[in-house]
């Protein structure tokens, strides 16, 4: 059963230092709010996506994940994949991947989130860990775990989900 709700760190959290974040002061329900740092999506030297006008959305326990405007996107390089997920916040996902490579999905989307993520309908949000994503100039490393989507960089200290030993978060 979930109790850690950001409103005391817990003990086994690290520390941030000057300029960073701890993903443990992160609420839970989630929140996004606009970043207006660089962000961009690279597949070697094709620019995916490239932003100043994002929208990162933050959660107890997890690394940001960043939502980039689709006509910040260039989608003619993208196609829709099979399936879907739900999150219980933001509602059902749709998947997405390189033209070139259809079955590596890369990317989701929410085409009609839950009315609290409103301001992310039809933002793309990518895989760090499938496709090369930069906040800032920062390469971006992904969030353990097969499933998850967040960005870790310098400006976060942990302990994430995913790692090893966090299932029952």
């Amino acid at each position: 059963m979930w109790n850690l709700t950001a409103q005391k760190r817990p003990d086994f959290a690290l520390e941030p230092g000057p300029g960073q974040e701890s993903v443990w002061d992160y609420p839970r329900p989630p929140i996004a709010r606009r970043d207006n740092r660089l962000v961009e999506v690279r597949d070697g030297d094709t620019l995916i996506a490239g932003t100043s006008s994002s929208f990162r959305v933050m959660e107890t326990a997890s690394p940001p994940t960043f939502y980039i405007p689709p006509e910040d996107v260039k989608r003619d390089l993208l196609v829709r994949t099979p399936g879907s997920s739900i999150c219980e916040w933001k509602g059902a996902a749709q998947y997405w991947a390189l033209a070139s490579d259809p079955d590596t999905p890369i990317a989701w989307t929410y085409a009609r989130p839950r009315a609290r993520f409103d301001m992310i309908k039809d933002f793309f949000a990518f895989y760090p860990g499938r496709i090369e994503c930069f906040v800032a100039g920062e390469r971006v490393e992904p969030q353990p775990g097969r499933f998850y989507g967040g960005w870790v960089t310098s400006e976060i200290v942990g302990p994430f989900k995913g790692e090893p030993g966090t299932g029952h978060w």
